[in-house]
């Protein structure tokens, strides 16, 4: 078996990253997001990248870090508020903006994933998410087709694998990741811990190894999203 532990981000995207790629990222805001991935795949300097998330991250935090060095050249996206440069970007004419459903984008990654280029759905039917696709009824009722998102490679934070790549995710932090790491045809998964391989629980492995080509230890990571408030001294 082909050893998957790579010292740090960089090494493990080695060989991997090229202009224009199709890359899906996981995460949900800043709960979740592959950032030691992101910050190489910045500092590799590829350009022209196309990303499938549910969001664009924040100002100079995940995905927003590539979109200030114009490395971003189309997202795929649900939710994109929060992001001034997206904003900015998008409304200039620099980034071109696919948006998807929340539920519908998690299926095209997870459709793509089983070998699914395709599946109808009632979701955006006569809005503009419906414009330009092709419709069909269905017992009296009218579905869009979207289509699979099929990724040259797929960027994933979760909480612990093992060190065949079997992958368990932590609470809401699994989010994106675990239909975008279906849907790349290589996967590589930052884990704040790799334990040994039979030490995990069988029937709590969010993610099978299959679907893992290369791991790194990401930790300690610093929790963007908690702030803790205490009253002052009386």
């Amino acid at each position: 078996m082909a050893q998957k532990i790579y010292p740090d981000a960089a090494t493990a995207l080695d060989g991997l990253l090229k202009d224009g790629l199709l890359i899906a990222c996981g995460g949900f805001g800043l709960c979740g997001i592959p950032e030691r991935l992101l910050d190489a795949v910045r500092d590799s300097g590829v350009k022209d990248l196309t990303f499938a998330s549910n969001n664009a991250g924040i100002d100079n935090e995940g995905i927003g870090k590539l979109l200030r060095t114009r490395q971003v050249k189309k997202m795929i996206a649900s939710y994109v508020g929060e992001n001034k440069e997206f904003e900015r970007q998008y409304l200039s004419g620099e980034l071109e903006v696919e948006f998807s459903p929340q539920g519908t984008l998690a299926e095209r990654m997870r459709a793509a994933g089983a070998g699914i280029p395709g599946f109808y759905t009632k979701t955006g039917v006569g809005t503009l998410v419906a414009e330009g696709k092709e419709t069909k009824v269905f017992n009296g009722e009218e579905y869009v087709l979207e289509q699979g998102i099929f990724a040259d490679l797929a960027l994933v934070k979760a909480w612990k694998a093992d060190e065949t790549g079997n992958v368990v995710f932590r609470k809401t932090a699994r989010n994106f990741n675990q239909p975008a790491a279906t849907c790349g045809r290589v996967c590589v998964v930052e884990v704040e811990e790799i334990v040994p391989t039979g030490s995990l629980d069988p029937d709590c492995i969010h993610l099978p190894g299959v679907y893992v080509q290369r791991l790194i230890v990401g930790a300690p990571y610093d929790k963007k999203i908690e702030f803790r408030t205490v009253r002052e001294a009386a």
